[in-house]
């Protein structure tokens, strides 16, 4: 990417605008699992999980050019393909969670979930990990204590700390441990002005490290929300629509049953929707105690990009693509560690997984600034992946569902060399 082009970016967007990468990416096409730039070079993408189905999905494509050029107008008006999408969305979850709402953004399904449980509860308070997103509303933002908004968060909200398999024990462990921290949350919260209204998580705690975490590890934090009448809120724009490969959806993986569900990035393979889904009395709930309408959620344009990515991911049995590559590149990852002493701990499910990178094994010390370059390296080796987790440490591998076992092997030999090449140090 020229320095011109950057220059422009910052004159007509403003400062601090971000971008992936010490020398930032001028992308022009993207196909399947690749991309390119303005130069003609071709990236493996490892990265991104907003093509869900692949770049460019011919089914996709052709979904919204249809569409598009039929009919596109807001959800005042009757239209089939919204119906035919929430039927098939909704079929997919537990019997309570019936009805949904569609937005354009993860952001503003997580903004509707809050005032969902503050129509169920009549109380405002909110529990959130110490090290996560939820979106950039000015609700949801508040919770995100790694960006924190100017004068800090809320008094509605508390953070407890996010769960380290790596460092925090056995599972057992960290599940008493979690507990114990959302008990003392919701305590906190009853004895204030704000009331205890809801724990909000990405049930893979997705930019949290994704720890290794058995199903049933936060049952008992889940009960302690549920007995004292709060509501739980699953964000599964990272894990869900098959990401994790043996479950469509994130909180099915860790054994749990939410009362919110919101979506958002893979929705739609890269148009814009998000959605909640959630039960008949808290929609009713909502309706009642908001006035709530979204100009551009669910319409038929959208309704056809959700619907077809939808139908794509079934068809081509993406999910079971999903688990046998993730496996496969996971023991790839394995072997690596056998070499690289870097590697601390490997992890993930699916075609969401990753490794811990440390400067000293036995002290399981952070090697932070190492995997920043180990990424910046890949990208000059044309390999995109990025890097997340408490300590920004963790390698994060989340391609495409259409990922291959052939991609994996360039992306697992490309990171042999990038490893071997890169020195060491804090």
């Amino acid at each position: 990417m020229s320095e011109s082009l950057l220059q422009r970016r910052e004159r007509l967007l403003g400062p601090r605008l971000p971008t992936f990468y010490k020398q930032p990416l001028n992308l022009v096409r993207g196909e399947d699992v690749w991309l390119w730039d303005a130069e003609g070079n071709r990236y493996l993408d490892c990265y991104n999980n907003v093509p869900h189905v692949g770049h460019c999905h011919p089914r996709v494509v052709s979904a919204i050019a249809e569409q598009a050029a039929t009919l596109n107008t807001h959800t005042r008006y009757l239209h089939n393909t919204l119906l035919d999408y929430v039927e098939q969305l909704c079929d997919s979850f537990a019997d309570a969670l019936s009805q949904a709402i569609l937005t354009c953004t993860g952001s503003e399904a997580n903004d509707i979930a809050l005032r969902m449980a503050q129509a169920r509860t009549g109380k405002t308070g909110i529990i959130v990990t110490d090290h996560t997103y939820h979106g950039n509303t000015t609700a949801v933002s508040q919770l995100s204590r790694t960006n924190a908004p100017p004068g800090g968060a809320g008094g509605h909200i508390r953070f407890v700390p996010a769960p380290d398999s790596y460092r925090g024990g056995t599972a057992e462990q960290i599940g008493v441990a979690f507990a114990a921290s959302v008990s003392e949350a919701i305590a906190d919260l009853e004895a204030s002005e704000y009331g205890f209204s809801a724990l909000l998580i990405c049930p893979y705690f997705a930019n949290e490290g994704f720890p290794d975490l058995p199903s049933g590890t936060l049952a008992t934090a889940i009960s302690a929300v549920h007995t004292a009448g709060g509501l739980l809120i699953a964000d599964e724009v990272q894990p869900g629509f098959g990401r994790l490969g043996s479950h469509l959806w994130g909180h099915q993986f860790a054994g749990v049953v939410p009362d919110i569900v919101t979506l958002g990035k893979p929705m739609a393979n890269g148009h814009p929707v998000g959605g909640v889904v959630t039960s008949t009395d808290t929609m009713a709930a909502f309706r009642e105690s908001f006035r709530y309408f979204n100009t551009f959620g669910g319409n038929p344009v959208s309704a056809a990009a959700a619907l077809a990515t939808w139908q794509v991911l079934h068809d081509e049995s993406l999910m079971q693509n999903c688990f046998d590559v993730g496996a496969y590149a996971r023991d790839g990852l394995k072997v690596l560690a056998q070499k690289h002493d870097c590697i601390g701990n490997v992890r993930g499910e699916g075609l969401f997984f990753g490794a811990e990178m440390v400067l000293d094994r036995k002290l399981k010390k952070p090697a932070t600034a190492f995997c920043e370059r180990v990424a910046n390296g890949m990208r000059n080796e044309g390999v995109l992946l990025n890097r997340l987790g408490i300590n920004y440490n963790t390698l994060k591998i989340r391609p495409p569902l259409s990922f291959k076992r052939e991609h994996a092997d360039l992306m697992l030999s490309t990171l042999d060399k990038v490893l071997g090449e890169t020195e060491l140090k804090s």
